[in-house]
């Protein structure tokens, strides 16, 4: 974008940000710019991984259209919520986060000692995009098609492990949620973050895993993984040469992953309905509509409001699979 084309970008953003604070009564007081210095955005996974290559993706535009730096650094470690927590108590009013569904939802729930609470100490800025999981083998696992492989884990038991991101991310819940849906029994193996995992997986450390499509996109097209099925309910844009899982038997099974941008919830409210307008903005351009498409996301771009209602109807729902399969932080 030229810089005649970025200031004219940038004015529209802010037109309709204060057009967007003005519609939800805010009082649109400018008398102290925002942003005045450098912006933060934290991850809470490794570099590589789906967050933080959606954070790197939004960062050159989003500072563009604020007119400051937007740098991204990655705190790893308990799934995310290292990340959250320090993003919850940001004093500086320039820190934002790049989260995915567990961290602004049932990590309360997963562990009452979480040092924050996702529902009261973050600002929902905005959904920026969803996906489902693919359910990734490797390449040279048992089975000619997927519902063999289905019917090998099922007879494996707990000869198997699966890898996770972190106890408690959706990874984590949707594969416990999977155990009792097609009746498979492999171990829990957390680890820091999706490229670990595909590691282990390329490695035989372990025999399974739900990534992001676009994490195993690259192995499983050379041959070195093989996607078994999409925890959509039925073929989604993002995996389409994938089968859902309901195609090969696996019955009453949905599960989505999504990531937003965040806020301490000391944010002053106009400052967050001016954010999100102008990151719901960035997200849906062309440009970045390809680009996030490219990483395995849906684009979504939503307003606080519509963040908000998301994390409520997932705490719940994710809620009930916590309850019903009686996780917990060791």
């Amino acid at each position: 974008m030229n810089p005649i084309n970025a200031a004219r970008f940038s004015r529209r953003l802010l037109t309709q940000a204060m057009g967007a604070v003005l519609f939800l009564g805010a009082a649109p007081t400018w008398a102290t710019p925002w942003p005045t210095q450098t912006v933060r955005m934290v991850v809470g996974f490794p570099a590589g991984s789906s967050p933080d290559l959606t954070a790197r993706a939004l960062a050159e535009p989003l500072a563009k259209a604020l007119g400051q730096n937007v740098i991204v650094e990655n705190k790893v470690g308990a799934g995310g919520n290292i990340a959250a927590d320090f993003v919850a108590k940001s004093t500086d009013g320039h820190t934002l986060g790049l989260m995915i569904n567990g961290n602004m939802t049932i990590a309360r729930i997963l562990n009452p000692k979480v040092p924050y609470d996702p529902l009261k100490d973050l600002a929902p800025i905005s959904l920026i995009g969803k996906a489902p999981l693919v359910l990734t083998v490797p390449a040279n696992a048992p089975g000619q098609t997927a519902k063999e492989w289905l019917s090998w884990a099922q007879k494996s038991g707990n000869q198997l492990s699966y890898a996770s991101p972190g106890v408690g991310t959706v990874a984590h819940l949707g594969m416990e949620l999977l155990k009792t849906k097609a009746n498979i029994a492999p171990v829990h193996v957390p680890y820091p973050g999706n490229p670990q995992i595909i590691t282990a997986l390329l490695g035989g450390q372990v025999q399974l895993a739900l990534l992001p499509p676009a994490m195993s996109a690259a192995q499983v097209s050379a041959g070195k993984l093989r996607a078994i099925g999409a925890s959509s309910s039925g073929r989604s844009s993002v995996a389409a040469e994938v089968p859902s899982l309901a195609e090969i038997g696996v019955k009453d099974y949905q599960l989505e992953i999504w990531n937003a941008v965040a806020a301490p919830a000391s944010m002053p409210a106009a400052v967050a309905s001016r954010l999100s307008a102008v990151v719901s903005e960035i997200v849906r351009s062309p440009e970045m509509r390809a680009r996030l498409f490219q990483q395995g996301w849906q684009v979504v771009g939503s307003s606080p409001e519509g963040l908000k209602n998301r994390i409520e109807s997932d705490t719940q729902a994710l809620g009930a699979i916590i309850r019903s399969q009686k996780i917990e932080l060791n």
